[in-house]
């Protein structure tokens, strides 16, 4: 699978706890899964219970992420101590979304409340909190968590 390591720095050790930075998808090598698929979401807290190289050049730490019962292959890049300042977030890049008010520019409604989204990067660092760049059939804006919910369950639909 992995080569062992040569000379590489690693930051974490075996049984340290991390959390992962961005949501983890499929890239098609983990089985049972369709490419795409979500395997671990932002900000979950796993175990380092492995470590490898890929490309001669990469640390990959094998992760076990038990609320979702789950070992997955992670970069340094994604990964910091599980006790480090973290700013969570409702929703992660690649989840839909949809608009709780009409969202405007200058003071022109160009996405009417309950048009449906996909949120394309999460963006934690506002000092009014934490908001989104959410595509809306090719128009993206940033959008703050409390303006956007999720999409409606069909048994959540009005009828009429």
């Amino acid at each position: 699978m992995f080569a062992p390591e040569v000379g590489m720095d690693e930051a974490y050790d075996y049984g340290t706890r991390v959390r992962v930075v961005r949501s983890l998808r499929n890239d098609g090598t983990y089985p049972g899964l369709d490419r795409g698929d979500l395997l671990v979401r932002r900000g979950s807290v796993g175990v380092v219970i492995g470590r490898g190289t890929f490309l001669q050049d990469q640390v990959i730490y094998s992760v076990r992420f038990l609320d979702v019962d789950r070992v997955v292959g992670c970069r340094d890049r994604e990964l910091i101590p599980a006790d480090a300042p973290w700013v969570p977030s409702r929703f992660a890049s690649r989840d839909r979304v949809r608009p709780r008010v009409p969202l405007g520019i200058r003071g022109a409604v160009v996405v009417p409340a309950g048009t449906p989204g996909e949120v394309m990067r999460v963006l934690t660092d506002r000092p009014s909190g934490v908001t989104y760049h959410v595509n809306f059939h090719g128009r993206i804006l940033e959008v703050p968590e409390t303006a956007l919910a999720a999409p409606q369950a069909p048994e959540e639909e009005e009828t009429g």
